[in-house]
Formats: C-alpha cells, sequence, structure tokens
C-alpha cells in the first residue's frame, strides 16, 4: 500500500472516529468540541490539494511507507 492510500485512509477513519465522539445522537458521543478535530482533518486535506504538500504524507514515508502518486 502507498503513503498515498494510507493518508486517506486514515483521514476517514479519524472523521468517522470524531463525528462518532461528537454527534449527540451516537452512542459513543462523548462531546460536541471533537467536531473542531473533524474540521481540522478537512482543512489539512484542503490544504494538502492545494499545496501538495502532507505531513502524514512526510511520516509515512520516514516509516518506510513507499510514496505513492
Amino acid at each position: 500500500m502507498t503513503s498515498w492510500k494510507l493518508v486517506r485512509i486514515i483521514a476517514g477513519l479519524l472523521i468517522l472516529l470524531s463525528l462518532a465522539l461528537g454527534v449527540s445522537e451516537s452512542p459513543l458521543f462523548v462531546s460536541q468540541y471533537w467536531l473542531y478535530f473533524t474540521a481540522f482533518i478537512g482543512v489539512n486535506l484542503f490544504q494538502s490539494g492545494l499545496t501538495n504538500w502532507c505531513l502524514m504524507e512526510n511520516i509515512l514515508r520516514k516509516l518506510g511507507i513507499r510514496a505513492g502518486c
């Protein structure tokens, strides 16, 4: 698996987790402030789309995951 795919998998997982923890109708609800984490992830994805730079991809590459396009 490439770093490109892993970044999207990790981002999707974190978004779903933060929604589960932040939406009051969820059985896993903790606090509505978890929705700020969802927004933070969205802003980072938006920024990486504009600048072609992603910190998570750099971290994964240093961990030995091969780069993807």
